[in-house]
């Protein structure tokens, strides 16, 4: 067995994974607030990653200040879809708003290919040194970034529903919108937030996968790729979230190591999320640690 392979391999199942919760906490944001899917969730990646490489390579605006300016717009364009597009859905059946969604799934997925183009394009060099020796093993340097950058997100999501104002509204919003808006607080503001947040953290994660990957029409697949994770520690647990993104993380790397030195199957790194999300739900239908809803007739 090739274990030096196995061990860079879950090397980076664990940094992806940290990734993949970073996203996942985005459609939880979204749940815990209006009780809606966005599945429009992959175009907020793909918006974010290619607005930041336009301002590097249009304007030739360094990283370390391109990047605040794409999560200040995504964060203003989380505000204003929720206010132009879903804040008259309020009080429509949820499959509506859903809808919705994914009606802006291909609407934004079109446009980013009517201004951008459907070619991959590379993103800008931002590190010095593209490889990192740790332990022996070779990590990409933006790896490293993600890393540290998923671990200060999921620590400021758990200080921002602790802590602060907004934080506790949410959660106060998720559990019961009437009881929360007679004790005052704007159910529209949360879901603004919330749409904001989401876009803003969505942004983060977009910008990340396209400095490795480059930015093509083909990142906004990873709001489908991360979902099986969402779904595996609960839609309503930030928790959850990334315990998900991190099982999925790993599980695609296994079976990528297991496909290459053993089965040759060609197509198990794709699809083996699935099968985990299919069996697990079947033990246990809301999640790791989803919220059961129970309805007493």
């Amino acid at each position: 067995m090739n274990t030096q392979l196995l061990i860079q391999l879950l090397v980076n199942g664990l940094v992806v994974g940290t990734l993949y919760g970073v996203v996942a906490m985005s459609f939880v944001l979204i749940y815990k607030a209006t009780q809606v899917v966005n599945f429009a969730q992959g175009e907020l990646l793909l918006i974010g990653a290619w607005v930041c490489w336009w301002l590097l390579t249009k304007y030739q605006v360094p990283f370390y200040l391109g990047m605040p300016i794409t999560l200040v717009f995504m964060f203003l364009f989380g505000i204003a879809i929720q206010i132009v597009i879903l804040r008259p859905m309020i009080g429509e059946p949820i499959i509506s708003v859903i809808m919705v969604t994914i009606a802006l799934s291909t609407v934004f997925s079109a446009l980013m290919k009517w201004m951008f183009g459907v070619n991959l394009q590379p993103f800008p060099r931002i590190f010095q040194t593209q490889n990192v020796n740790f332990l022996g093993l070779q990590v990409q340097t933006v790896y490293l970034m993600s890393l540290a950058v998923s671990v200060a997100m999921m620590i400021g999501m758990a200080w921002f529903f602790r802590l602060s104002k907004y934080g506790l509204a949410m959660r106060a919003t998720a559990f019961n919108q009437q009881v929360a808006q007679s004790l005052g607080i704007s159910v529209k503001s949360v879901f603004a937030m919330a749409w904001a947040i989401s876009a803003t953290v969505s942004a983060v994660a977009g910008v990340v996968v396209a400095v490795v990957n480059g930015v093509s029409a083909g990142l906004s697949a990873y709001g489908v790729k991360v979902f099986p994770a969402a779904i595996l520690g609960g839609l309503d647990s930030v928790g959850g979230a990334v315990l998900g993104g991190i099982i999925i993380g790993l599980l695609e790397n296994v079976a990528h190591f297991l496909d290459s030195e053993y089965l040759h199957w060609g197509n198990l790194y794709e699809i083996a999320p699935f099968y985990a999300l299919i069996i697990i739900l079947m033990i246990k239908p809301y999640g790791l640690f989803g919220t059961k809803d129970i309805e007493r007739i």
